[in-house]
């Protein structure tokens, strides 16, 4: 009897662990098969002007990677910010152009809350100087991405980011890339990939465009990607695949390889749409 009482219950959760991905992945279709309301169709067309060149499979995808992060995820205003569909939609869309054909219906499993303020907020972060002293120092941020399952966007500079579809900037792109790259831990340029030789490559063609851009920066030399990828791998990956959706044709002409990268680890060509 008492080896039965331990022997149920270990069976009990052997079952969940089995059955639970088979329920999530029937829900979420379930979901992705709702019918694509019309209002928010109106927000696609006035606010995320890239839906537009996407051939129509990706715009289908899209929407329906949509559904699923808006049933899935928390919005919460912050500063007085009313979260409405407007800006529920136009970041969801801007952050579902990243996992676009996964086929395994990946959308964020550790992303729980995306905290959206009027513009740009204020956050105080501890900063080394040189001889490795720490003060704390504020910053003004438009976009921040934690790992504890948290996204925090400006609602001002999604907009523009949105509006602004080839001008390499983007803090939707920016902070989910961040997400993306923690989601094997701290945010440092290298995101989960299929095995040990792509690392490699990865590696390989990253460090030496990062330290490219680095030595661009010390010169004080103009480049395509934002120096402020200069500051540590992490924010490299990020600037780089703001460029890499917003400007491809710029890459894929000045840096081939890292677009090269970027394009089978995010599995999308942009040049072709």
């Amino acid at each position: 009897m008492p080896l039965l009482i331990v022997a149920i219950p270990a069976l009990l959760f052997a079952a969940w662990l089995f059955l639970e991905p088979q329920r999530l992945a029937w829900r979420r279709q379930r979901i992705a098969q709702r019918p694509f309301p019309d209002a928010w169709r109106e927000i696609l067309r006035l606010r995320v002007p890239y839906f537009r060149r996407l051939p129509p499979d990706l715009q289908l995808q899209l929407k329906q990677l949509i559904k699923i992060f808006l049933a899935e995820k928390a919005f919460v205003g912050c500063a007085g910010q009313e979260i409405t569909d407007e800006i529920r939609v136009t970041i969801a869309a801007q952050a579902c152009l990243l996992v676009l054909n996964r086929r395994d219906g990946y959308c964020y499993p550790k992303l729980r809350q995306v905290l959206v303020y009027p513009g740009a907020f204020a956050v105080e972060k501890k900063v080394s100087d040189p001889i490795g002293l720490q003060r704390v120092e504020r910053q003004v941020l438009a976009g921040e991405s934690w790992s504890s399952g948290q996204v925090i966007l400006s609602w001002q500079d999604t907009l523009s980011g949105a509006a602004s579809d080839d001008d390499g900037h983007n803090v939707v792109v920016h902070e989910f890339a961040h997400q993306l790259d923690q989601e094997t831990g701290a945010a440092n340029g290298a995101p989960e990939l299929p095995g040990a030789r792509h690392y490699a490559n990865w590696a390989q063609v990253f460090s030496a465009e990062f330290e490219h851009l680095r030595a661009q920066a010390d010169a004080g030399e103009p480049s395509l990607l934002d120096q402020y990828g200069a500051s540590n791998p992490g924010e490299f990956f990020a600037v780089a695949s703001e460029v890499f959706f917003e400007r491809p044709g710029e890459m894929a002409q000045q840096h081939p390889a890292l677009y090269q990268q970027l394009s089978g680890y995010y599995r999308l060509d942009p040049l072709s749409w």
